[in-house]
């Protein structure tokens, strides 16, 4: 397993560069939802971005893992991984509340 630790992490802005500060998801149910882009960072070779629900400050955010798809275009994909998404939240965590 990659070491997942804040000593590694490389804060990015791909993402934001790319689309803006929101962005819109289309879930399973063909819904689409507007998310802010509250961080992004690689680390152990992977990109991540933290999103937060628009308008809804008390919502949790989510971790989306961001792959290069066709012609290089970047997306946001489900960490299907639940070491990884363990792993990735648990450091995102300790990033955010540094005890």
């Amino acid at each position: 397993m990659p070491e997942f630790s804040a000593s590694h992490v490389v804060w990015t802005s791909r993402v934001k560069d790319a689309f803006g500060t929101v962005v819109e998801l289309e879930d399973e149910e063909g819904r689409v939802s507007d998310y802010s882009i509250e961080s992004e960072f690689d680390v152990a070779g992977s990109s991540y971005a933290v999103l937060r629900a628009e308008g809804d400050r008390n919502a949790e955010p989510e971790i989306f893992k961001i792959i290069s798809g066709e012609n290089g275009a970047l997306e946001l994909v489900t960490i299907d991984d639940d070491d990884e998404w363990e792993n990735v939240s648990e450091l995102y965590d300790e990033l955010t509340f540094p005890e």
